[in-house]
Protein backbone atom coordinates (compact mmCIF):
# COMPACT_ATOMS: atom_id res chain seq x y z
CA UNK A 1 0.00 0.00 0.00
CA UNK A 2 1.26 3.50 -0.77
CA UNK A 3 0.28 6.56 1.20
CA UNK A 4 0.08 10.27 0.64
CA UNK A 5 0.85 12.70 3.41
CA UNK A 6 -0.17 16.33 3.29
CA UNK A 7 -2.29 18.75 5.26
CA UNK A 8 -6.06 18.52 5.06
CA UNK A 9 -7.81 21.55 6.56
CA UNK A 10 -5.17 22.28 9.16
CA UNK A 11 -4.26 18.71 10.12
CA UNK A 12 -1.86 16.20 8.65
CA UNK A 13 -3.23 12.85 7.57
CA UNK A 14 -1.91 9.63 6.14
CA UNK A 15 -4.49 8.35 3.70
CA UNK A 16 -4.51 5.03 1.81
CA UNK A 17 -4.29 5.64 -1.92
CA UNK A 18 -5.51 3.18 -4.52
CA UNK A 19 -2.60 1.11 -5.74
CA UNK A 20 -4.19 -1.97 -7.30
CA UNK A 21 -4.95 -4.67 -4.75
CA UNK A 22 -2.33 -3.21 -2.47
CA UNK A 23 -5.08 -1.02 -1.03
CA UNK A 24 -6.31 -4.14 0.80
CA UNK A 25 -4.83 -6.47 3.35
CA UNK A 26 -5.01 -9.89 1.77
CA UNK A 27 -5.44 -12.69 4.28
CA UNK A 28 -4.38 -15.88 2.57
CA UNK A 29 -2.85 -16.56 -0.82
CA UNK A 30 -4.26 -17.20 -4.25
CA UNK A 31 -4.21 -20.94 -4.97
CA UNK A 32 -1.96 -22.40 -7.60
CA UNK A 33 -3.85 -23.48 -10.72
CA UNK A 34 -3.82 -27.12 -9.68
CA UNK A 35 -4.68 -26.60 -6.01
CA UNK A 36 -8.08 -26.77 -4.38
CA UNK A 37 -10.06 -23.50 -4.66
CA UNK A 38 -9.90 -21.50 -1.44
CA UNK A 39 -11.88 -18.29 -1.11
CA UNK A 40 -9.73 -15.20 -0.99
CA UNK A 41 -10.66 -13.08 2.01
CA UNK A 42 -10.12 -9.41 1.30
CA UNK A 43 -10.14 -7.03 4.23
CA UNK A 44 -10.53 -3.36 3.29
CA UNK A 45 -7.74 -1.12 4.47
CA UNK A 46 -10.25 1.30 6.00
CA UNK A 47 -13.28 0.15 7.95
CA UNK A 48 -14.11 3.44 9.66
CA UNK A 49 -14.49 6.92 8.23
CA UNK A 50 -11.10 7.72 6.66
CA UNK A 51 -9.07 10.81 7.41
CA UNK A 52 -9.57 13.72 5.04
CA UNK A 53 -7.76 13.30 1.75
CA UNK A 54 -4.93 15.73 1.24
CA UNK A 55 -4.59 18.36 -1.43
CA UNK A 56 -1.90 16.37 -3.27
CA UNK A 57 -0.88 17.65 -6.67
CA UNK A 58 0.26 15.51 -9.57
CA UNK A 59 3.87 16.12 -10.59
CA UNK A 60 4.00 18.62 -13.45
CA UNK A 61 0.23 19.04 -13.23
CA UNK A 62 0.01 21.49 -16.13
CA UNK A 63 1.62 19.09 -18.60
CA UNK A 64 -0.26 16.13 -17.15
CA UNK A 65 -3.60 17.89 -17.60
CA UNK A 66 -2.82 19.19 -21.09
CA UNK A 67 -1.57 15.78 -22.28
CA UNK A 68 -4.58 13.92 -20.90
CA UNK A 69 -7.06 16.38 -22.43
CA UNK A 70 -5.25 16.10 -25.76
CA UNK A 71 -5.45 12.31 -25.62
CA UNK A 72 -9.13 12.50 -24.71
CA UNK A 73 -9.79 14.63 -27.77
CA UNK A 74 -7.73 12.30 -29.94
CA UNK A 75 -9.13 8.95 -28.80
CA UNK A 76 -12.65 9.56 -27.45
CA UNK A 77 -15.74 10.48 -29.48
CA UNK A 78 -16.46 14.12 -28.67
CA UNK A 79 -19.98 13.91 -27.27
CA UNK A 80 -19.18 15.76 -24.04
CA UNK A 81 -18.15 19.39 -23.49
CA UNK A 82 -15.71 19.10 -20.60
CA UNK A 83 -13.60 21.84 -19.01
CA UNK A 84 -10.11 21.71 -20.45
CA UNK A 85 -8.28 22.61 -17.24
CA UNK A 86 -9.63 19.99 -14.81
CA UNK A 87 -8.70 16.34 -14.39
CA UNK A 88 -10.03 14.92 -11.14
CA UNK A 89 -7.61 12.47 -9.55
CA UNK A 90 -9.25 11.50 -6.26
CA UNK A 91 -12.17 12.21 -4.00
CA UNK A 92 -13.49 11.62 -0.52
CA UNK A 93 -16.93 12.29 0.89
CA UNK A 94 -18.27 15.41 -0.80
CA UNK A 95 -14.80 16.57 -1.91
CA UNK A 96 -12.85 16.18 -5.13
CA UNK A 97 -9.27 17.08 -5.97
CA UNK A 98 -7.81 17.80 -9.39
CA UNK A 99 -4.29 17.22 -10.67
CA UNK A 100 -3.16 20.58 -9.29
CA UNK A 101 -4.29 19.61 -5.80
CA UNK A 102 -7.19 22.07 -5.89
CA UNK A 103 -10.13 21.05 -3.71
CA UNK A 104 -13.74 21.18 -4.91
CA UNK A 105 -16.98 20.82 -2.99
CA UNK A 106 -19.04 18.36 -5.05
CA UNK A 107 -22.72 19.28 -5.22
CA UNK A 108 -23.28 17.33 -8.44
CA UNK A 109 -22.34 13.84 -7.20
CA UNK A 110 -21.68 12.54 -10.70
CA UNK A 111 -25.18 13.74 -11.74
CA UNK A 112 -26.95 12.40 -8.64
CA UNK A 113 -25.05 9.09 -8.67
CA UNK A 114 -22.62 9.17 -5.74
CA UNK A 115 -25.21 9.02 -2.96
CA UNK A 116 -22.55 8.11 -0.38
CA UNK A 117 -20.00 10.49 -1.82
CA UNK A 118 -16.56 9.38 -2.93
CA UNK A 119 -14.64 6.39 -1.51
CA UNK A 120 -17.11 5.72 1.28
CA UNK A 121 -15.41 3.03 3.40
CA UNK A 122 -18.57 0.90 3.68
CA UNK A 123 -19.04 0.94 -0.09
CA UNK A 124 -15.32 0.27 -0.64
CA UNK A 125 -15.46 -2.70 1.73
CA UNK A 126 -18.38 -4.18 -0.20
CA UNK A 127 -16.69 -3.73 -3.58
CA UNK A 128 -13.34 -5.16 -2.52
CA UNK A 129 -14.96 -8.08 -0.70
CA UNK A 130 -17.00 -9.12 -3.73
CA UNK A 131 -14.19 -8.48 -6.21
CA UNK A 132 -12.11 -10.96 -4.25
CA UNK A 133 -14.81 -13.61 -4.55
CA UNK A 134 -16.95 -13.40 -7.71
CA UNK A 135 -17.50 -10.45 -10.05
CA UNK A 136 -19.54 -11.80 -12.97
CA UNK A 137 -21.26 -15.00 -14.06
CA UNK A 138 -23.96 -13.66 -16.44
CA UNK A 139 -27.68 -14.17 -16.04
CA UNK A 140 -27.43 -17.76 -17.18
CA UNK A 141 -26.87 -18.62 -13.51
CA UNK A 142 -28.08 -17.58 -10.05
CA UNK A 143 -25.97 -15.35 -7.83
CA UNK A 144 -26.47 -14.42 -4.19
CA UNK A 145 -26.05 -10.61 -4.27
CA UNK A 146 -28.57 -10.21 -7.10
CA UNK A 147 -31.32 -12.10 -5.27
CA UNK A 148 -30.59 -10.28 -2.02
CA UNK A 149 -30.83 -6.91 -3.75
CA UNK A 150 -34.06 -7.79 -5.55
CA UNK A 151 -35.60 -8.87 -2.25
CA UNK A 152 -34.62 -5.61 -0.57
CA UNK A 153 -36.02 -3.46 -3.38
CA UNK A 154 -39.30 -5.36 -3.52
CA UNK A 155 -39.83 -5.41 0.23
CA UNK A 156 -39.12 -1.66 0.46
CA UNK A 157 -41.49 -0.61 -2.35
CA UNK A 158 -44.83 -1.22 -4.08
CA UNK A 159 -43.31 -3.90 -6.32
CA UNK A 160 -43.49 -7.68 -6.53
CA UNK A 161 -40.59 -8.39 -8.91
CA UNK A 162 -37.35 -6.80 -10.13
CA UNK A 163 -35.48 -6.79 -13.43
CA UNK A 164 -31.85 -5.64 -13.49
CA UNK A 165 -30.03 -3.75 -16.22
CA UNK A 166 -27.06 -1.36 -16.40
CA UNK A 167 -28.32 2.24 -16.57
CA UNK A 168 -31.32 4.52 -16.41
CA UNK A 169 -31.96 4.55 -20.13
CA UNK A 170 -31.77 0.74 -20.18
CA UNK A 171 -34.29 0.62 -17.36
CA UNK A 172 -36.70 2.76 -19.36
CA UNK A 173 -36.12 0.68 -22.49
CA UNK A 174 -37.03 -2.39 -20.48
CA UNK A 175 -40.13 -0.65 -19.13
CA UNK A 176 -41.20 0.16 -22.70
CA UNK A 177 -40.84 -3.48 -23.70
CA UNK A 178 -42.63 -4.70 -20.59
CA UNK A 179 -45.53 -2.29 -21.20
CA UNK A 180 -45.98 -3.25 -24.84
CA UNK A 181 -45.76 -6.96 -24.13
CA UNK A 182 -48.22 -6.56 -21.24
CA UNK A 183 -50.65 -4.68 -23.50
CA UNK A 184 -50.53 -7.48 -26.08
CA UNK A 185 -51.19 -10.11 -23.43
CA UNK A 186 -54.06 -8.05 -22.00
CA UNK A 187 -55.55 -7.74 -25.48
CA UNK A 188 -55.78 -11.52 -25.67
CA UNK A 189 -53.65 -11.82 -28.80
CA UNK A 190 -50.63 -13.97 -29.48
CA UNK A 191 -47.86 -11.55 -28.42
CA UNK A 192 -45.43 -13.21 -30.81
CA UNK A 193 -47.67 -12.69 -33.85
CA UNK A 194 -46.23 -9.59 -35.53
CA UNK A 195 -49.46 -8.96 -37.44
CA UNK A 196 -51.65 -8.88 -34.33
CA UNK A 197 -52.58 -5.42 -33.08
CA UNK A 198 -52.73 -4.12 -29.49
CA UNK A 199 -52.34 -0.79 -27.67
CA UNK A 200 -48.77 0.42 -28.12
CA UNK A 201 -48.67 4.19 -27.63
CA UNK A 202 -46.56 5.62 -24.82
CA UNK A 203 -47.26 8.96 -23.15
CA UNK A 204 -44.66 11.25 -21.57
CA UNK A 205 -44.60 14.89 -20.50
CA UNK A 206 -43.07 18.26 -21.22
CA UNK A 207 -39.65 18.86 -19.63
CA UNK A 208 -39.19 15.11 -19.09
CA UNK A 209 -35.97 13.18 -19.58
CA UNK A 210 -36.00 9.39 -19.88
CA UNK A 211 -32.71 8.60 -21.62
CA UNK A 212 -30.74 8.73 -24.85
CA UNK A 213 -31.28 5.29 -26.40
CA UNK A 214 -33.88 5.21 -29.13
CA UNK A 215 -36.93 4.10 -27.17
CA UNK A 216 -36.27 6.26 -24.12
CA UNK A 217 -35.23 9.09 -26.41
CA UNK A 218 -38.62 9.03 -28.15
CA UNK A 219 -40.20 9.78 -24.76
CA UNK A 220 -37.74 12.56 -23.90
CA UNK A 221 -38.86 16.16 -24.32
CA UNK A 222 -35.89 18.08 -25.77
CA UNK A 223 -36.00 18.08 -29.55
CA UNK A 224 -32.27 18.77 -29.89
CA UNK A 225 -31.62 15.38 -28.30
CA UNK A 226 -33.84 13.65 -30.86
CA UNK A 227 -33.71 15.45 -34.20
CA UNK A 228 -30.20 14.33 -35.30
CA UNK A 229 -31.30 10.70 -34.95
CA UNK A 230 -34.66 10.88 -36.70
CA UNK A 231 -36.84 9.05 -37.39
CA UNK A 232 -37.62 8.16 -33.81
CA UNK A 233 -39.57 5.27 -32.39
CA UNK A 234 -43.24 5.62 -33.41
CA UNK A 235 -46.09 5.71 -30.93
CA UNK A 236 -44.83 8.40 -28.54
CA UNK A 237 -47.35 10.99 -27.35
CA UNK A 238 -46.58 14.14 -25.36
CA UNK A 239 -48.73 15.89 -22.75
CA UNK A 240 -48.14 18.90 -20.52
CA UNK A 241 -46.64 18.14 -17.11
CA UNK A 242 -49.05 18.75 -14.20
CA UNK A 243 -51.97 19.26 -16.63
CA UNK A 244 -54.54 16.47 -16.31
CA UNK A 245 -56.69 17.84 -19.12
CA UNK A 246 -53.72 17.62 -21.46
CA UNK A 247 -52.96 14.10 -20.23
CA UNK A 248 -56.55 12.99 -20.74
CA UNK A 249 -56.41 14.16 -24.36
CA UNK A 250 -53.68 11.60 -25.23
CA UNK A 251 -54.34 8.70 -22.83
CA UNK A 252 -56.83 6.62 -24.80
CA UNK A 253 -58.32 3.18 -24.24
CA UNK A 254 -57.30 0.84 -27.02
CA UNK A 255 -54.30 2.99 -27.96
CA UNK A 256 -52.22 3.74 -24.86
CA UNK A 257 -50.00 1.02 -23.41
CA UNK A 258 -48.29 3.08 -20.71
CA UNK A 259 -47.76 6.55 -19.26
CA UNK A 260 -44.22 7.52 -18.21
CA UNK A 261 -43.78 10.29 -15.63
CA UNK A 262 -41.11 11.50 -13.21
CA UNK A 263 -42.53 12.18 -9.73
CA UNK A 264 -39.79 14.83 -9.49
CA UNK A 265 -38.23 16.01 -12.75
CA UNK A 266 -34.46 16.40 -12.56
CA UNK A 267 -33.07 17.24 -16.00
CA UNK A 268 -36.28 19.17 -16.69
CA UNK A 269 -35.55 21.73 -13.97
CA UNK A 270 -36.32 20.18 -10.52
CA UNK A 271 -40.08 20.17 -10.89
CA UNK A 272 -42.03 18.22 -8.28
CA UNK A 273 -45.33 16.61 -9.15
CA UNK A 274 -48.46 16.85 -7.01
CA UNK A 275 -50.70 14.30 -5.36
CA UNK A 276 -53.61 15.49 -7.48
CA UNK A 277 -51.70 15.06 -10.73
CA UNK A 278 -50.37 11.57 -10.01
CA UNK A 279 -53.72 10.40 -8.63
CA UNK A 280 -55.34 11.74 -11.77
CA UNK A 281 -52.87 9.86 -13.96
CA UNK A 282 -53.51 6.70 -11.97
CA UNK A 283 -57.23 7.05 -12.66
CA UNK A 284 -56.73 7.83 -16.34
CA UNK A 285 -54.47 4.79 -16.75
CA UNK A 286 -56.91 2.51 -14.97
CA UNK A 287 -59.79 3.72 -17.13
CA UNK A 288 -57.75 3.30 -20.33
CA UNK A 289 -56.30 -0.09 -19.36
CA UNK A 290 -52.77 1.34 -19.44
CA UNK A 291 -49.78 1.05 -17.12
CA UNK A 292 -48.47 3.90 -14.97
CA UNK A 293 -44.67 4.03 -15.04
CA UNK A 294 -42.60 6.17 -12.67
CA UNK A 295 -39.11 7.15 -13.77
CA UNK A 296 -37.18 7.53 -10.51
CA UNK A 297 -33.75 7.25 -12.07
CA UNK A 298 -32.73 10.58 -10.54
CA UNK A 299 -35.18 11.21 -7.70
CA UNK A 300 -35.31 7.67 -6.27
CA UNK A 301 -33.42 5.97 -3.44
CA UNK A 302 -33.36 8.67 -0.78
CA UNK A 303 -32.64 11.69 -2.96
CA UNK A 304 -35.97 13.35 -2.08
CA UNK A 305 -35.82 12.57 1.65
CA UNK A 306 -38.02 9.50 1.24
CA UNK A 307 -36.75 6.21 -0.11
CA UNK A 308 -38.85 6.68 -3.26
CA UNK A 309 -40.08 9.93 -4.73
CA UNK A 310 -43.61 8.61 -5.22
CA UNK A 311 -43.96 8.21 -1.46
CA UNK A 312 -44.37 11.98 -1.16
CA UNK A 313 -47.64 11.70 -3.09
CA UNK A 314 -49.14 8.38 -1.99
CA UNK A 315 -49.87 7.07 -5.50
CA UNK A 316 -48.34 3.76 -6.57
CA UNK A 317 -47.30 2.87 -10.12
CA UNK A 318 -47.30 -0.44 -11.99
CA UNK A 319 -43.64 -0.05 -12.98
CA UNK A 320 -40.78 2.04 -11.59
CA UNK A 321 -37.33 2.54 -13.10
CA UNK A 322 -34.18 3.12 -11.01
CA UNK A 323 -30.51 3.61 -11.68
CA UNK A 324 -28.18 6.47 -10.76
CA UNK A 325 -27.44 6.11 -7.02
CA UNK A 326 -28.29 2.44 -6.62
CA UNK A 327 -24.74 1.04 -6.67
CA UNK A 328 -22.99 4.15 -5.38
CA UNK A 329 -21.11 4.87 -8.61
CA UNK A 330 -21.04 1.49 -10.34
CA UNK A 331 -23.32 1.04 -13.39
CA UNK A 332 -26.70 -0.46 -12.56
CA UNK A 333 -30.35 -0.07 -13.45
CA UNK A 334 -33.48 -1.74 -12.16
CA UNK A 335 -37.11 -2.05 -13.13
CA UNK A 336 -39.56 -2.73 -10.31
CA UNK A 337 -42.92 -4.15 -11.39
CA UNK A 338 -46.22 -5.39 -10.03
CA UNK A 339 -46.95 -9.09 -10.41
CA UNK A 340 -49.41 -8.61 -13.26
CA UNK A 341 -46.64 -6.99 -15.30
CA UNK A 342 -44.11 -9.66 -14.39
CA UNK A 343 -46.59 -12.36 -15.44
CA UNK A 344 -46.52 -11.04 -19.01
CA UNK A 345 -42.79 -11.60 -19.38
CA UNK A 346 -41.31 -15.00 -20.27
CA UNK A 347 -37.76 -16.37 -20.57
CA UNK A 348 -36.11 -14.89 -23.64
CA UNK A 349 -38.35 -11.78 -23.79
CA UNK A 350 -35.58 -9.52 -22.48
CA UNK A 351 -32.09 -9.85 -21.09
CA UNK A 352 -28.68 -8.36 -20.41
CA UNK A 353 -25.21 -9.84 -20.20
CA UNK A 354 -23.77 -7.65 -17.46
CA UNK A 355 -26.94 -6.73 -15.56
CA UNK A 356 -27.18 -7.60 -11.89
CA UNK A 357 -23.72 -9.07 -11.67
CA UNK A 358 -22.45 -10.01 -8.20
CA UNK A 359 -19.96 -7.14 -7.93
CA UNK A 360 -22.44 -4.38 -8.71
CA UNK A 361 -25.26 -5.92 -6.69
CA UNK A 362 -23.10 -6.41 -3.61
CA UNK A 363 -22.19 -2.72 -3.77
CA UNK A 364 -25.86 -1.83 -4.25
CA UNK A 365 -26.85 -3.93 -1.23
CA UNK A 366 -24.49 -1.83 0.87
CA UNK A 367 -25.93 1.41 -0.50
CA UNK A 368 -29.54 0.35 0.07
CA UNK A 369 -28.79 -0.79 3.63
CA UNK A 370 -27.39 2.65 4.44
CA UNK A 371 -29.86 4.86 2.62
CA UNK A 372 -33.02 2.98 3.67
CA UNK A 373 -32.35 3.69 7.35
CA UNK A 374 -35.18 6.00 8.53
CA UNK A 375 -32.69 8.14 10.46
CA UNK A 376 -30.59 8.60 7.32
CA UNK A 377 -33.65 9.63 5.30
CA UNK A 378 -34.77 12.05 8.00
CA UNK A 379 -31.34 13.66 7.88
CA UNK A 380 -31.59 14.03 4.09
CA UNK A 381 -34.89 15.87 4.61
CA UNK A 382 -33.36 18.12 7.26
CA UNK A 383 -30.29 18.91 5.17
CA UNK A 384 -32.42 19.60 2.11
CA UNK A 385 -34.47 22.13 4.05
CA UNK A 386 -31.27 23.72 5.35
CA UNK A 387 -29.81 23.88 1.85
CA UNK A 388 -32.86 25.61 0.39
CA UNK A 389 -33.06 28.01 3.31
CA UNK A 390 -29.36 28.84 2.90
CA UNK A 391 -29.74 29.35 -0.83
CA UNK A 392 -32.70 31.67 -0.34
CA UNK A 393 -30.74 33.70 2.17
CA UNK A 394 -27.64 33.87 -0.03
CA UNK A 395 -29.43 34.50 -3.33
CA UNK A 396 -32.78 35.99 -2.38
CA UNK A 397 -31.80 39.60 -3.01
CA UNK A 398 -30.45 38.90 -6.49
CA UNK A 399 -32.92 40.15 -9.11
CA UNK A 400 -32.10 37.27 -11.50
CA UNK A 401 -33.00 34.54 -8.97
CA UNK A 402 -36.67 33.71 -9.37
CA UNK A 403 -37.12 30.64 -7.17
CA UNK A 404 -35.34 28.04 -5.05
CA UNK A 405 -37.21 24.72 -5.09
CA UNK A 406 -36.89 20.99 -4.54
CA UNK A 407 -37.42 18.13 -2.13
CA UNK A 408 -34.73 16.60 0.02
CA UNK A 409 -31.36 16.95 -1.67
CA UNK A 410 -32.60 17.50 -5.22
CA UNK A 411 -32.66 21.28 -5.45
CA UNK A 412 -32.95 23.85 -8.22
CA UNK A 413 -32.31 27.58 -8.45
CA UNK A 414 -34.45 29.11 -11.18
CA UNK A 415 -32.84 32.06 -12.98
CA UNK A 416 -34.18 34.43 -15.60
CA UNK A 417 -30.84 34.23 -17.43
CA UNK A 418 -28.68 31.30 -18.59
CA UNK A 419 -27.17 29.41 -15.67
CA UNK A 420 -23.95 28.27 -17.36
CA UNK A 421 -21.88 31.37 -16.52
CA UNK A 422 -22.82 31.02 -12.85
CA UNK A 423 -22.07 27.29 -12.87
CA UNK A 424 -18.66 27.94 -14.49
CA UNK A 425 -17.82 30.67 -11.99
CA UNK A 426 -18.83 28.43 -9.09
CA UNK A 427 -16.55 25.69 -10.42
CA UNK A 428 -13.66 28.15 -10.61
CA UNK A 429 -14.42 29.03 -6.98
CA UNK A 430 -14.30 25.37 -5.96
CA UNK A 431 -17.97 24.33 -6.10
CA UNK A 432 -19.36 21.76 -8.55
CA UNK A 433 -22.98 22.32 -9.55
CA UNK A 434 -24.72 21.68 -12.88
CA UNK A 435 -27.52 23.07 -15.02
CA UNK A 436 -31.04 21.83 -15.72
CA UNK A 437 -34.29 22.91 -17.36
CA UNK A 438 -33.79 25.14 -20.37
CA UNK A 439 -30.28 25.88 -19.19
CA UNK A 440 -31.68 28.45 -16.76
CA UNK A 441 -31.70 26.32 -13.60
CA UNK A 442 -28.76 25.64 -11.29
CA UNK A 443 -29.13 22.02 -10.19
CA UNK A 444 -27.76 20.86 -6.84
CA UNK A 445 -27.77 17.10 -6.25
CA UNK A 446 -24.98 16.56 -3.71
CA UNK A 447 -23.99 13.33 -2.01
CA UNK A 448 -26.58 12.46 0.60
CA UNK A 449 -23.85 12.42 3.24
CA UNK A 450 -23.01 16.14 3.03
CA UNK A 451 -22.52 17.99 6.31
CA UNK A 452 -24.00 21.22 7.62
CA UNK A 453 -20.62 22.87 7.01
CA UNK A 454 -20.70 21.69 3.39
CA UNK A 455 -24.13 23.30 2.99
CA UNK A 456 -22.91 26.59 4.45
CA UNK A 457 -19.85 26.61 2.20
CA UNK A 458 -21.96 25.87 -0.87
CA UNK A 459 -24.35 28.73 -0.13
CA UNK A 460 -21.49 31.12 0.58
CA UNK A 461 -19.78 30.34 -2.73
CA UNK A 462 -22.97 30.55 -4.78
CA UNK A 463 -23.97 33.79 -3.09
CA UNK A 464 -20.58 35.34 -3.78
CA UNK A 465 -20.36 34.31 -7.43
CA UNK A 466 -23.99 35.31 -8.03
CA UNK A 467 -23.22 38.80 -6.73
CA UNK A 468 -20.33 38.95 -9.17
CA UNK A 469 -21.94 37.31 -12.20
CA UNK A 470 -25.65 38.14 -12.02
CA UNK A 471 -25.76 41.92 -12.00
Amino acid sequence: MTTSVAPGRGAQSTVPRLDGLRNTQVLGRLPAPSSRRVRLCVKPAATAAPARQAEVSTPNATKFTADLVADEQKYIVQTYARPSNIVFTHGEGARLWDAYGKEYLDFAAGIAVNALGHTDPRWLAAVTEQAGSLAHVSNLFHSVPQVKLAKKLVEASFADKTFFCNSGTEANEAAIKFARKWARVQAGIDPYNKDAQAPSELVSFTACFHGRTMGALALTYKEQYKTPFSPGMPGAQLATYLDLESAASVIKKGKTAAVFVEPIQGEGGINASTQEFLAGLRQLCDEAGALLVYDEVQCGLGRSGKLWGYQHFGVEPDIMTLAKPLAGGLPIGAVLVKQHVADAMKPGDHGSTFAGNPLVCHAANAVVDIVADPAFLADVTRKGEALRAGLREALGSNPHVQEVRGLGLICGVQLDVPATPLVDAARDAGLIVITAGKGDVVRLVPPLIITDDDIKQCCQILGKVADEMLT
